[in-house]
């Protein structure tokens, strides 16, 4: 994925319609949130082993709100100044330690309550 590309792109959108007045972090941290939740609510009240999401128009919906979610995220942390792909790298070398092998592998236990 090329981050800055697609930043460019939702920057020259936004400019545009004449959002940019609209995209603040506070504003589009609730748009993330808000997102986020519609993702959600595709699977609410589904039975977990429900093969529903295989369908090719919730397939479509999943899609969507997916992307709505990465957009709103590329969009604030290139306003916010945010490298994503460093800062991904960064988390993922925390959560190495956070969660060694040796006593995370094959349970879902959060960092604070391993056994160690």
């Amino acid at each position: 994925m090329d981050e800055i590309e697609i930043q460019k792109k939702l920057k020259q959108f936004a400019k545009d319609r004449d959002w940019e007045k609209f995209h603040n972090l506070k504003n589009l941290a609730i748009s993330i949130s808000l997102e986020s939740s519609e993702l959600l609510e595709i699977f609410q009240w589904q039975n977990e082993n429900s093969a529903f999401w295989k369908n090719k128009k919730i397939i479509r919906m999943i899609e969507d709100e997916i992307a709505d979610v990465m957009l709103y995220l590329l969009r604030f942390s290139d306003i916010a100044k945010i490298d994503i792909q460093k800062i991904c790298e960064q988390k993922i070398k925390k959560n190495k330690k956070k969660y060694p092998i040796k006593f995370a592998k094959g349970i879902s236990t959060k960092y604070n309550k391993l056994k160690r």
